[in-house]
């Protein structure tokens, strides 16, 4: 035992000696003596991330409190640059040089370290040469890829996600302080929060202008040029992505980014970002870890659920190539993964696939990711390709039904965006539940009206009582077969018998069913019709 362990000793001192300078995460062991409780939430989480917890039923715990500064101050006087600390993960995000690491590791509260990739020079920036604001003046260019969701039918209901904070993760936002198009959501004070989480620089408009296109998609605004999908909502801005290099380290920028939207109250997690292959191939990922809990981005973005967050991603662009599958954090189960299509419904070749590594369904929605309009960096509208874009006008979509239906939870919505969908009855990896719709959720949510099919229709619906009522047009004498399937395709109900005489309604026993999305088949003469049914 005694010679087991002196080589397990001289194996860490090596594995230490070895460690390169560069970024590391370093794991504490707890937070013992912290000045926080969860009696006083207001000392670490604002108002706004309060109550989104209470709607959501989600209780402040010890995973919400800042890491412990005493930790982090022994760290960074080893020699360490603090980059920023993660309290979801118990962490300090550092920069080191040869020789540091090994006395770090020593301390004990110190559990463990990572390796996330080369030193950065810090601090960051880069300068952006300003321009002035330019008009496109090419009209209205932007209708099919709002219609196609039913996002001018939002807007004419006046929902344009007033009142809604909506994060956004991305490479860089120029232009976004000088262009035409986003001058109303400055003037009106819309911005509510910016962090340079790559360059420390204090300033988010600069770097690449991927994030200024997508912020576009859901904010832009220009009169009788150009109209986001959630307009009127309330942003928050976050760089996360370094473009000139790929390592674990941006997971890492994503997961404080989602820590620090949680804090400052955002109802929605936007991310057109994934992760899968790195510059170091010892940080790649394999297909088998898209489980949703494994990468790093994903447990991030599993958190941010967990604390009643809706988190948006795009699902990918990975679909012509060899590993073609969604990449993290869109593997996540309840994080609304958007895929692609072109403006005739098809699925873009570009666009990710499922499913996850335990099987679940992904994508889980679609929308138009080809030729989409967008807002540039120079202010000029132009036109771009990938779920990057298709992303975000999801995320209108749901920053409008968080206007429209403010007491729904976070599980109650995603069921309600994948319920709108135009496959929900039929999903496929190809594109998951299809393309959700605002006036298809508008119905669900609302029980405007009963879920009917050329000879079937079904009321109330949604349901909050123990039956719902089924009524089928059908020549008397047929045999009919009526199952009920949750979004696992697992039956839950079955029934079968003649029918009696035509229109007169089948009452169904739903009393055993837990609320959610469930697909109701009823099968005729071989004919079979399917139903959404909600469950509330």
């Amino acid at each position: 035992m005694a010679r087991s362990s002196f080589c397990w000793y001289w194996l860490l001192l090596a594995q230490v000696a070895m460690a390169q300078e560069g970024r590391y995460a370093v794991f504490f062991t707890d937070k013992t003596g912290t000045s926080y409780s969860a009696e006083a939430p207001l000392e670490f989480l604002s108002q706004k991330s309060i109550d989104r917890r209470i709607k959501n039923g989600v209780m402040v715990s010890e995973e919400d409190f800042p890491v412990n500064k005493s930790y982090v101050s022994q760290v960074g006087a080893l020699g360490a640059d603090i980059l920023y600390t993660s309290r979801w993960m118990n962490a300090a995000i550092v920069q080191l040089d040869d020789g540091e690491l090994g006395s770090i590791s020593q301390l004990a509260f110190v559990a463990s370290y990572e390796y996330l990739g080369p030193k950065a020079v810090l601090p960051g920036g880069r300068a952006r040469t300003k321009k002035g604001r330019k008009d496109s003046g090419i009209g209205v260019v932007n209708q099919v890829q709002l219609s196609m969701l039913g996002l001018d039918d939002m807007h004419a209901d006046d929902i344009y996600g007033q009142g809604v904070a909506i994060a956004v993760f991305d490479s860089g936002f120029p232009g976004v302080d000088q262009a035409d198009a986003f001058k109303a959501m400055l003037d009106n004070g819309q911005v509510s929060y910016t962090q340079d989480i790559v360059g420390k620089s204090g300033n988010v408009y600069q770097y690449d202008d991927h994030g200024t296109e997508v912020l576009s998609i859901m904010a832009a605004s220009q009169a009788g040029t150009y109209l986001g999908a959630a307009p009127q909502a309330t942003y928050q801005l976050y760089v996360t992505e370094d473009v000139g290099s790929e390592y674990r380290i941006e997971e890492y920028n994503w997961l404080v980014a989602a820590e620090k939207a949680d804090s400052a109250g955002a109802d929605i997690i936007h991310s057109s970002l994934g992760y899968n292959i790195f510059d170091d191939p010892a940080m790649d990922y394999a297909t088998s870890q898209l489980d949703g809990k494994t990468t790093v981005v994903s447990r991030a973005a599993k958190t941010a659920l967990a604390k009643g967050i809706f988190v948006v991603v795009s699902a990918g662009n990975e679909g012509n190539t060899s590993w073609s599958l969604v990449n993290p954090p869109a593997d996540v189960e309840g994080v609304l993964a958007v895929g692609a299509v072109t403006s005739m419904g098809n699925r873009s070749n570009f666009s990710s696939v499922g499913p996850t590594a335990d099987g679940r369904i992904k994508p889980d929605v679609v929308a138009l990711g080809s030729g989409v309009s967008v807002i540039k960096g120079n202010g000029d509208t132009g036109f771009t390709s990938g779920t990057s874009a298709a992303a975000p006008l999801a995320t209108g979509l749901v920053a409008g039904l968080v206007q429209a239906f403010p007491t729904l939870s976070v599980p109650e919505l995603y069921d309600l965006v994948i319920a709108s969908g135009s496959m929900f009855a039929n999903p496929d990896n190809q594109k998951g539940y299809g393309v959700p719709n605002y006036l298809q959720a508008k119905i669900i949510a609302s029980g405007e009206a009963p879920t009917t099919t050329a000879t079937v229709c079904l009321y109330p619906n949604p349901v909050t009582g123990d039956t719902v009522k089924l009524e089928l047009k059908v020549p008397i004498g047929q045999l009919a077969t009526i199952a009920i399937f949750n979004l696992k395709g697992q039956q839950v109900l079955k029934t079968q018998g003649n029918i009696t005489y035509s229109n007169h309604p089948v009452v169904l026993d739903v009393s055993g069913l837990g609320a959610g999305l469930y697909i109701l088949k009823v099968e005729t003469e071989g004919i079979l019709r399917t139903i959404r049914l909600v469950k509330l």
